[in-house]
């Protein structure tokens, strides 16, 4: 076969270079036609759309075309033409097909027909050559560079924080250990306890949960950071927000007090979503038409609207208004209460009609580093609400004075031995400072309309499954 320099698909489509020959290499996603010509759609995973290869049977041989069915790879040297089909301007006429590796239809699990996302997580080892999980993993690169291009426009630095770390930001208690010891022969001290001294570092040491504390270190040098990376949950929930493996984007800013913190928020998500519609429009189109009609005007109808600022308070009256007049909810409302998905989702779907940041928090249900509030009952934390999502963003204001941070960790039990060079920043030249973490995986659950968190990240992690 004549050696050409290959093209991707997604440039041969545009391409009107009409009469060239060009290559393409790529996976079969269906062969259909007559004993004189044979047409195969081909894709390479750079764009949705295939391109239509046009085969004539006399040419190649029809025991030769055998093993080209669908889910096989080939490469095909040919001549590109104007199509005479529709929804789509090229295709390529065939000269010579290589075939790189065959697809036996009687045990290839992605055929020609409909599948159920459950099926397909069965199988995320080939999830990404369907229409929809290509879309959504295409997404998922887009907005990580729309990511990284925000905050470097805006003259953050990406700082690269541990995966392993000897303490447990959220005092949640919900963290993978890390240990190269022998769990079938674990050495214990004389107390009965487990003698870590003999482990890889020396002491106990767990998966993060977060880049935050050591994040906000290089805040207090850099001015503005931000983290992108790995985070790791141990918490047993088998819903459909929840994964034990996630990425997590993490900014931290010097001098910024909570209402700057919100405005960044703010800002951030709507540039995502801004690059999701200029660089994804194809993939977006096809996960509307497939699976959320109302994705594309949920999109553009965020991207208009300024987010409602509101106080916890004010929150918790309105859902006590709404059950007092009918509104039946799962989990009760009162002040104090942790809010629900449902409590959440109500604020932005029905009462507001828009995304809500919701802030001042009761200090017992949120973290030890966030700043108090001169009333002594509420902390400056804030949650950004979206539709269908609920909370896709929380954040806050960290307190700065030393002594309120040690005696809130202290009362929360998160021993200060385990932060003591947390704690050092507020000793030498402390600052306001503020910061927020978004799950990447909840930003694409909301960009792409998918409605299960498994489907939105290649390899998922969760409770019984670790499979691939």
């Amino acid at each position: 076969m004549e050696t050409i320099t290959r093209s991707k698909i997604v440039d041969v489509l545009k391409s009107t270079a009409f009469g060239s020959t060009v290559n393409v290499k790529g996976w079969v996603r269906t062969r259909r036609g007559s004993k004189q010509v044979n047409f195969i759609a081909l894709n390479d995973g750079s764009t949705i759309n295939n391109i239509q290869i046009v085969v004539d049977i006399e040419k190649l041989g029809e025991e030769f075309l055998k093993p080209i069915t669908t889910g096989a790879c080939i490469s095909v040297n040919g001549t590109l033409v104007e199509s005479q089909g529709k929804g789509q301007s090229a295709e390529i006429q065939a000269k010579e097909i290589e075939i790189y590796g065959s697809a036996d239809p009687a045990t290839y699990p992605l055929q020609k027909k409909g599948h159920s996302l459950e099926f397909l997580r069965e199988i995320a080892h080939l999830r990404p050559r369907t229409n929809t999980f290509g879309a959504v993993f295409r997404i998922r690169h887009h907005m990580a560079i729309a990511i990284h291009q925000f905050f470097h426009e805006r003259g953050f630095f990406y700082f690269h924080t541990p995966i392993i770390t000897g303490s447990d930001c959220e005092g949640a208690g919900q963290m993978f250990q890390v240990t190269t010891m022998n769990l079938y022969d674990l050495k214990k001290n004389e107390e009965g306890s487990i003698d870590y001294k003999e482990d890889f570092f020396g002491k106990q040491a767990s998966l993060t949960v977060s880049g935050q504390l050591e994040g906000e270190l290089a805040a207090m040098a850099l001015g503005a950071i931000y983290t992108f990376g790995p985070t790791f949950r141990a918490e047993n929930s088998n819903t459909p927000r929840h994964l034990a493996e996630f990425w997590m984007i993490e900014p931290e800013v010097a001098f910024n007090e909570i209402e700057e913190n919100m405005q960044l928020a703010e800002d951030f998500i709507k540039y995502c979503i801004q690059w999701a519609l200029d660089n994804c429009k194809e993939d977006i189109e096809f996960l509307n038409n497939m699976f959320d009609k109302e994705l594309i005007e949920r999109l553009e109808f965020v991207l208009k609207q300024n987010f409602i600022r509101l106080t916890y308070t004010e929150g918790i009256r309105i859902l006590e208004d709404a059950v007092a007049k009918g509104r039946q909810f799962e989990f009760p409302i009162f002040w104090g209460a942790d809010l629900a998905s449902e409590h959440e989702r109500y604020l932005v779907e029905e009462h507001f009609k828009c995304p809500v940041i919701l802030t001042d928090y009761p200090k017992e249900i949120k973290s030890f580093y966030m700043k108090q509030n001169d009333d002594g009952k509420t902390v400056r934390a804030m949650d950004v609400l979206f539709p269908k999502i609920g909370e896709i963003i929380g954040g806050s204001q960290r307190e700065e004075d030393y002594d309120k941070l040690a005696r809130w960790a202290q009362e929360m039990g998160v021993p200060t031995k385990d932060i003591w060079w947390y704690l050092d920043t507020r000793r030498f030249g402390t600052a306001p400072h503020s910061g927020f973490g978004l799950g990447f995986e909840r930003l694409l659950l909301f960009v792409t309309g998918m409605a299960n968190i498994r489907d939105v990240i290649p390899f998922p992690r969760t409770p019984n499954n670790a499979e691939f």
